[in-house]
């Protein structure tokens, strides 16, 4: 490839990852530009991406490349937030950040690129892609600890061929060192946290400005009521707070909750830590995955690995196509406390060869 006839648009976040990424392409004799992403954020939220967009503008300056901003807010705001809100309605726990992959960044960027004329799409995901006999893949970040392919399953051939990740094949240690020998005036800036281009959100502050608080019961394992709630919408399993006990025994132990249902909005709670915890450690070996992606054929003889939270190790399973939109993986040891909604992301060695949503 000569990188000099390539015109790339890197997405500048305003982080250090995305910053060190434009140096690299810009070193390399790439014909790049800096692309801000302006998405949603709601008024009751602290404004930032002001100050994002000041941060990769300054980049751009530094390094002397030209910079514009792709304003996907409606895409942001629709694709992924209300995404994010309608799947817990339904009681399910969503990944907003795997959905602003697909939805955002390898989806409105993309065309947004494509548009004005770029060859390729850069981030500064850790994360690399290899092609193979005709085929690309998404491989895992050199760097274990920082890997985002976990994120990333949603990309298809077309997105894969036109994507570059510049620091996928370095560590994290790496990228600081190369942010501070470009002399980037973000080199110090901390990693950004939280909910993809929302950053650190109460959950249930956050789902109450568009969900209608409706007073529900507690119930105990008897099935008696002994409390109430403000949503069973807005209670996470396992948690131990946001309901009131009413009608408390002798002893003042915590309670913990054990299930909810979404129909009749009451959620179950016991204060026996042993029982609670024989409950929420529930065990489960087979999954059915929805809108599934696989790159190549899928065996079912073959043994892969696969992990249905991040950074989870990856455990050993086998893949089955059931229909063009539903997959069944079966791991060899029973998986703990399978959220609905989540991932589940499929690997071959260092091969990230797909994915689907947990049903």
């Amino acid at each position: 490839m000569n990188s000099n006839s390539k015109k790339v648009f890197v997405g500048v976040s305003g982080g250090v990852d995305s910053a060190v990424s434009l140096a690299l392409l810009k070193e390399q004799g790439y014909d790049v530009t800096g692309v801000f992403i302006r998405t949603w954020q709601p008024d009751f939220i602290e404004c930032t991406w002001r100050d994002e967009r000041r941060d990769a503008i300054r980049v751009c300056a530094h390094l002397g490349v030209r910079f514009l901003e792709c304003d996907l807010e409606t895409v942001y705001k629709d694709e992924v937030a209300m995404y994010m809100i309608n799947e817990y309605k339904k009681g399910r726990t969503p990944n907003p950040d795997v959905m602003c992959n697909k939805k955002v960044k390898f989806g409105g960027f993309l065309d947004f690129a494509m548009t004005h004329g770029a060859d390729y799409v850069a981030t500064g995901h850790y994360a690399q892609i290899e092609k193979k006999d005709g085929m690309y893949y998404l491989k895992k970040s050199k760097d274990e600890n920082k890997d985002q392919t976990y994120f990333l399953w949603t990309m298809g051939q077309e997105q894969l061929s036109k994507t570059l990740f510049p620091v996928g094949h370095l560590e994290k240690k790496q990228v600081w060192e190369l942010a501070e020998k470009y002399n980037l005036p973000n080199a110090t800036k901390k990693d950004s946290q939280g909910v993809c281009f929302l950053g650190m959100i109460d959950m249930k502050a956050f789902l109450s400005h568009y969900i209608e608080r409706k007073i529900g019961n507690v119930l105990n394992t008897k099935k008696e009521i002994i409390g109430t709630h403000d949503g069973a919408v807005f209670i996470t399993i396992g948690q131990r707070h946001g309901f009131e006990i009413t009608k408390k025994g002798t002893d003042d132990k915590p309670y913990y909750v054990i299930s909810k249902d979404m129909v009749s909005n009451t959620i179950t709670v016991t204060d026996d830590l042993t029982e609670a915890t024989d409950t929420l450690e529930e065990e489960k070996i087979e999954f059915v995955l929805n809108d599934y992606i696989f790159h190549g054929e899928i065996n079912n003889d073959k043994k892969y690995t696969a992990r249905i939270r991040y950074r989870q190790t990856l455990q050993s399973c086998s893949v089955q196509k059931i229909d063009s939109n539903n997959l069944k993986v079966v791991f060899d040891e029973p998986q703990i406390n399978a959220s609905a909604g989540q991932s589940c992301v499929v690997y071959q060695n260092d091969i990230c060869v797909g994915g689907g949503v947990i049903n």
